[in-house]
């Protein structure tokens, strides 16, 4: 299986940003890099807000006691929503952004055929959404600098650690040929849907 790493892309018509949450990319339980993740997430919106894109931010109800437990500090969402433009906040309870969301319908709705991802983390909620996306017959855009996850520690008799750029990676190579991955963020182009 090939999967290239496009230089260019023709534009996207929504930016879909998933739980750029407090909890994720501030403090000390922040995922490795997520500075550069927040600096080309921020990129991105600006880009998008600019062409006329959708934005839409997923935000995680995590369970009583996790860090992204609703209400919580670390569960907000890191990057102001500008509503008076029509962005949303979508809030799930799984790691698929179009379960239970409406995200399918608001996407839609909006004539939105091509979309970009990004958030965290690559191997659980960004691939799972980006997943549901292409079973849904969307172009899916994934910039490989733009979004990120956690290291996943060593287990015993099984493997050493992994580093979360490594996990990343293998996320982008599990989503197949059908995603479109570019290498930095500022090669995503957007207009309006």
């Amino acid at each position: 299986m090939e999967q290239p790493i496009a230089r260019t892309t023709k534009p996207v018509q929504a930016l879909l940003v998933v739980d750029m949450q407090s909890a994720f990319v501030s403090g000390d339980g922040a995922v490795p890099d997520a500075a550069r993740v927040l600096d080309r997430t921020i990129d991105l919106i600006t880009r998008a807000r600019a062409a006329g894109a959708l934005v839409i931010q997923l935000q995680n109800d995590g369970e009583p006691g996790a860090v992204d437990e609703p209400g919580t500090p670390g569960w907000q969402i890191h990057l102001p929503v500008d509503a008076d433009r029509g962005e949303a906040i979508l809030r799930k309870t799984v790691d698929d952004g179009f379960e239970e969301t409406g995200l399918g319908e608001l996407l839609a709705d909006a004539g939105v055929h091509d979309l970009a991802i990004c958030g965290v983390q690559s191997e659980m909620c960004v691939l799972s959404t980006a997943r549901t996306a292409l079973e849904r017959d969307f172009r899916v855009v994934l910039p490989h600098d733009a979004h990120a996850t956690y290291d996943i520690p060593a287990a015993e008799g099984i493997s050493d650690a992994v580093p979360a750029a490594m996990v990343s990676r293998v996320a982008e190579w599990a989503l197949g040929d059908e995603v479109e991955i570019v290498a930095r963020a500022r090669d995503v182009d957007f207009t309006k849907p």
